[in-house]
């Protein structure tokens, strides 16, 4: 599985393409310099059951470390996914 990256100004998104169509996606908002928002995840029905929205969950983990950034996840999919996965609690952002 390939999940790309994109961020454009204060928005951004991680996803994966079926041909040229959008099969999964996760997106955020940079709220600040050091921390971003997960607002929204969505896996198409094909994709469902595969682990494809942990992976993107991953990823985000994955980019914030990279970035030192913090993540909020407000999307309820995301706060499950880092409930679940304390190895992912590092990049959380502390309330």
């Amino acid at each position: 599985m390939n999940i790309q990256h994109e961020q454009k100004d204060k928005r951004g998104h991680f996803f994966v393409r079926d041909g040229e169509t959008l099969a999964a996606e996760m997106t955020y908002v940079q709220h600040d310099p050091e921390t971003i928002i997960i607002d929204h995840t969505e896996v198409s029905a094909a994709l469902q059951g595969k682990n494809v929205g942990y992976a993107l969950v991953e990823a985000a983990a994955e980019y914030a470390r990279t970035n030192n950034l913090k993540i909020i996840p407000a999307c309820s999919f995301a706060a499950a996914v880092f409930q679940k996965k304390q190895e992912l609690r590092d990049v959380l952002k502390e309330e």
